[in-house]
């Protein structure tokens, strides 16, 4: 396609935020490391924090990455495990939130969650503490948003993360294993969750992030492309800023397109969210900023609209 590969997508005015959209809580998942789950949750988290009053991260990881990369090692290695005093013994988690940037902040993970996530299976209804000590207690009235990073293996913080916000983001990035990551987070994350009795379990969108590669040529990220786009249900989850048309991909294929490249585009700002500045506050330019600001809109809206 030549040149045509590097175009992307017009700023023009931002859009006034959705302020009739309720509190919501969103989870970002996939059983599979090394997808952009971390970089996905505070981008977008920043962005509602950005166009309402407060957002809150929680970082339910064992691996701490969200949590170190935002620069809370302090936090991470505490001698008090945090995660077990709040999601076991129920203590206020106000105590340990930490500020991140203009309205958005952190419940950092703590490097022994693993032994909290051991502590929740002996209690009663242990898959409902992150709803009722975080999301129950400061959704609405502490925070307009609360976006969850889940843990990339299936387990306690990860039954807690769907029940507690019932809407999950997955991104995926052309490497190998998407396609399991995918199917692995559709059938043991939302399809369980619904079968244990959370029917209001929504997937909000699959999001194909960080590609660099042309897309006119059997790349890793044309094949990613392809394989979301070919899964009626997962197409019908992708952003628009993701979503092209079967005769858009006529034109890519022919070297005819002129508009912008589908997904989250491979920059160097995104690339260095998590060593602790969001790309809203490391670069305003940034021709990929557009794309978190649809995220967001999905997120108010409770789905994906064409």
């Amino acid at each position: 396609m030549g040149s045509k590969q590097g175009v992307t997508a017009p700023q023009g005015d931002d859009e006034s935020p959705n302020m009739n959209a309720e509190p919501r809580a969103v989870a970002v998942g996939v059983l599979k490391g090394g997808h952009g789950k971390s970089t996905t949750s505070v981008n977008l988290a920043r962005e509602l924090a950005h166009r309402h009053d407060r957002a809150l991260l929680v970082d339910l990881d064992d691996n701490g990455h969200l949590t170190n990369g935002m620069g809370f090692n302090h936090a991470f290695t505490a001698d008090t495990n945090h995660t077990k005093r709040v999601y076991k013994e129920r203590e206020d988690p106000r105590e340990y939130i930490v500020n991140v940037t203009d309205g958005l902040d952190l419940f950092p993970s703590h490097e022994e969650i693993e032994e909290t996530e051991d502590a929740l299976g002996s209690v009663t209804m242990g898959t409902t503490r992150v709803k009722q000590t975080v999301v129950d207690e400061l959704l609405g009235d502490d925070y307009d948003y609360i976006v969850v990073d889940c843990p990339a293996s299936r387990g306690k913080l990860n039954d807690n993360a769907m029940f507690a916000t019932r809407n999950l983001i997955i991104p995926l990035r052309p490497e190998t294993g998407y396609d399991s990551g995918l199917t692995n987070t559709v059938s043991r994350l939302v399809m369980e969750a619904r079968d244990a009795g959370i029917d209001d379990m929504s997937v909000l969108s699959v999001v194909p992030t960080d590609l660099q590669k042309r897309i006119d040529q059997a790349t890793n990220d044309r094949k990613l492309l392809d394989a979301i786009h070919n899964r009626e249900h997962v197409r019908s989850k992708l952003p628009n800023f993701a979503f092209r048309t079967d005769e858009e991909w006529e034109q890519i294929d022919n070297g005819t397109y002129d508009g912008p490249l589908p997904g989250i585009r491979h920059r160097e700002t995104i690339g260095q969210t998590l060593t602790g500045t969001p790309v809203r506050d490391a670069d305003t330019e940034c021709d990929q900023l557009y794309c978190y600001e649809e995220l967001a809109e999905i997120v108010e809206r409770g789905e994906v609209t064409r």
